[in-house]
């Protein structure tokens, strides 16, 4: 998942997610239902210019719920182009994965800020 967030592959990445994800993003303007309403705010993201250049995941854990849930939690410092050149964020990001169908999905992310990073330094 994270690797192809890192690429850009956008069906790649979103293959990783079940239809019915949901997600909870600082800098989506509304809560995202489904994968399909994730896949139009990228696409609208794109549109203005979103394009991941690099992704980081830092500190990654992996808590098992039960045999078919498991909580991912990592620190992601992402690249993104932006204009003529490239911004860093730094971010804390959730992702509830379920086995269904023998194969591990994404079915709810919540991203946050990372209030510890600072862009400037």
């Amino acid at each position: 998942m994270v690797a192809a967030f890192a690429r850009h592959d956008r069906d790649a990445y979103f293959d990783t997610f079940a239809p019915d994800c949901s997600f909870m993003f600082y800098n989506a303007p509304t809560f995202l239902e489904n994968r399909a309403a994730y896949e139009a705010e990228w696409d609208l993201w794109s549109k203005d210019g979103f394009h991941v250049l690099g992704c980081e995941s830092i500190g990654a854990t992996v808590t098992m719920a039960s045999d078919t849930v498991g909580i991912f939690t990592h620190t992601v410092r992402t690249t993104l182009a932006e204009g003529d050149g490239s911004i860093i964020t730094g971010e804390r990001e959730t992702i509830v994965f379920a086995l269904r169908d023998g194969r591990w999905v994404g079915v709810h992310e919540h991203l946050s800020p990372d209030p510890t990073y600072n862009n400037d330094l």
